[in-house]
């Protein structure tokens, strides 16, 4: 076996569900990066337009790197049931926060395959490991490491498993045997062919906020995803009322595409499951809750990125879209809350219920 291929057998073994290698080379869509950040697109994501130059080039955040193990995690669950998921006094929260972060849970096996790494090349390796975290445009050298082709919806499709996967990159000092983009069913398995989209723009029809303003475009200050959890601010009223029950991330884009709905595969990860409790939970339980009790419940998942006053924020204003009476005493509660952003947006979802509600 070849380097490369032991490296690939670890890292299956490690269970990962997708590996392939890109050289460390500019990446093919640097200038339309540089371009999406030109038109704002990044809204208040600073992370994202600062040093845009050294997204554009894995050599400039390791001078010595020649290869890019890209890996890929299935992170599909079932289709939970739709008596849960379809009832607007429960909120929605992505499929890949229906756990541990996952964060935690693939840093530390892409660091062993690190290690791996450098004990098989019997040298040290200079490397850098990043998921979902560092200046890589990942989904770029996951095209060119074969694990799939970008849709309209601005996600890495993979031709055989769908589009719900987290992604995880090693940059490597090493120069190891580069992958072809991923072959299209159907076509003989022709090396270098990509899967596409074709005509279809069922995902850019779906978004409720109508967040992509041309294909392969996402407008990140009308993204549910962004809204929802990198806004740290005040959600602008216009788009409160088209965020229906989602209260944490968004995957309409993604739930309607048809590569998914044919191909994607069941997680074998054990740290995602459905639990209707962190799924859809219930809104009114959401609304009242304390810091102490957003800690015990959230702490470890992804939810906890949203903090407190973020998340009982996106709560009031699904709640607001309910339209129940039911809500009213959890949103008066919710105008004595110590957090001004809370109260803000449970002023909103309460006038949003009538003048009765006031």
């Amino acid at each position: 076996m070849t380097l490369t291929e032991r490296i690939k057998e670890k890292a299956y073994e490690l269970g990962f569900d997708l590996v392939g290698v890109a050289p460390a080379t500019r990446a093919p869509h640097a200038d339309a990066y540089a371009s999406w950040v030109d038109a704002g697109y990044a809204a208040a994501m600073g992370y994202m337009v600062r040093d845009v130059a050294r997204r554009q080039d894995p050599c400039h955040v390791l001078p010595d790197a020649r290869s890019v193990v890209v890996v890929g995690l299935s992170y599909f669950v079932a289709n939970p049931p739709a008596d849960l998921w379809d009832d607007p006094s429960r909120g929605r929260v992505a499929r890949y926060a229906w756990g541990l972060d996952y964060h935690d849970v693939m840093t530390p096996r892409l660091r062993q395959l690190a290690d791996f790494i450098t004990r098989q090349a019997r040298r040290d390796v200079q490397h850098r490991v990043y998921v979902d975290t560092g200046p890589v445009l990942e989904r770029d050298f996951a095209v060119q490491a074969g694990l799939g082709f970008i849709g309209k919806n601005t996600c890495l499709i993979n031709p055989t498993m769908g589009s719900y996967l987290f992604l995880g990159e090693i940059l490597v000092g090493l120069e190891l045997d580069f992958d072809e983009p991923a072959a299209r069913p159907g076509v003989g398995g022709t090396r270098g062919r990509v899967g596409t989209c074709g005509a279809c723009t069922r995902c850019l029809k779906v978004c409720p906020t109508r967040a992509f303003p041309a294909p392969y475009v996402l407008d990140g200050n009308r993204c549910i995803s962004y809204l929802t959890i990198e806004l740290k601010g005040s959600i602008p009223p216009d788009l409160r009322p088209l965020m229906g029950n989602w209260i944490f991330g968004c995957d309409e884009c993604q739930a309607i595409c048809p590569w998914p709905r044919r191909f994607a595969q069941p997680t074998r990860a054990s740290f995602l499951r459905f639990d209707p409790n962190l799924a859809a939970p219930k809104l009114l339980d959401l609304m009242g809750l304390t810091d102490e009790q957003f800690r015990a419940r959230f702490r470890g998942t992804p939810l906890w990125r949203a903090k407190r006053r973020g998340l009982l924020r996106n709560v009031a204003v699904a709640l607001g879209n309910w339209g129940d009476p039911q809500a009213i005493p959890a949103l008066r509660r919710a105008l004595d809350d110590p957090e001004p952003l809370i109260r803000e947006h449970a002023a909103w979802a309460l006038a949003k219920l009538g003048p009765s509600a006031r």
